[in-house]
């Protein structure tokens, strides 16, 4: 199948303003791609490209001040497949974790998981290492958070979401990583394109998702704690320890967001 993605950012700088993008579709997806997704500055503004501590590409650029849109309009092949469930991943001992591995399993700035020790342990130390934890955890996130755009700050960590019962997909994946590392598992937060493919409708508005995955049975497995269920059309850009890591857009001044539209979209 194909997907047509894409976004664009309205923002009025009152000063020339440096920023840094992470809105490139992530390199393991970049085969699929049958556009170039092309970062576009209207005015068109210079660009340089770097990649981040954790692989993702990434761009630099001085916002002019006044009007300036962000945007791209790509098209991409998708297996039309859905997240693979693989239920007999099992738990990795810690001792046999990859180097790479260990980093997510420290705590971060919204996935404070040395706070919810305890409780990690009384909530799902008794679940079947492996896939059942770690779905264990989507089952009980899904449930204690309640969804809402209207609930979102962009400072609330995974603690506070446990105790407020309210968020958006962002806050769900922070919770889950959170109880996941308090358990020893792994988990690294993901961002990126998620469609409506083959969902009923109403539709909701177009959005970038978050969602997780977790180091189990000796590689790294897609869980959605927002949805908690397999789904189709799942594009990923970046990946970190959490959102700080591998925010969209981020501005080093005084802005205002005047209108934000992502699309992902089944072309037929």
């Amino acid at each position: 199948m194909k997907l047509r993605v894409g976004y664009e950012f309205n923002y009025h700088f009152p000063q020339p303003t440096p920023c840094l993008l992470t809105l490139n579709i992530h390199h393991t997806r970049v085969g699929d791609l049958l556009e170039p997704d092309h970062i576009v500055t209207t005015p068109s503004t210079p660009l340089f490209g770097y990649r981040d501590g954790f692989g993702n590409w990434c761009s630099r650029m001085i916002a002019p001040s006044g009007h300036v849109k962000i945007s791209t309009n790509t098209m991409i092949r998708d297996s039309g497949q859905l997240d693979p469930v693989v239920l007999d991943a099992g738990q990795v001992p810690l001792e046999h974790l990859p180097d790479d591995t260990l980093v997510f399993l420290l705590p971060s700035r919204f996935c404070e998981s040395d706070k919810l020790l305890e409780m990690t342990w009384d909530l799902f130390g008794k679940a079947t290492p492996g896939w059942g934890r770690v779905q264990a955890i989507c089952d009980f996130v899904h449930t204690r958070i309640t969804f809402g755009y209207n609930h979102a700050r962009v400072t609330r960590t995974a603690a506070e979401a446990y105790v407020e019962g309210v968020g958006v997909c962002r806050d769900y994946a922070h919770l889950a990583v959170a109880f996941c590392r308090g358990l020893n598992i792994p988990a690294r937060y993901c961002t990126g394109y998620l469609g409506d493919v083959g969902m009923s409708p109403p539709y909701p508005p177009g959005d970038f998702a978050a969602w997780f995955e977790a180091y189990i049975g000796g590689r790294w497995h897609t869980f959605d704690p927002r949805n908690n269920t397999p789904r189709i059309s799942r594009v990923l850009i970046a990946r970190g320890r959490d959102a700080a890591d591998v925010a969209m857009v981020t501005t080093f001044g005084p802005n205002k967001v005047e209108s934000f539209r992502v699309w992902t979209d089944e072309v037929v």
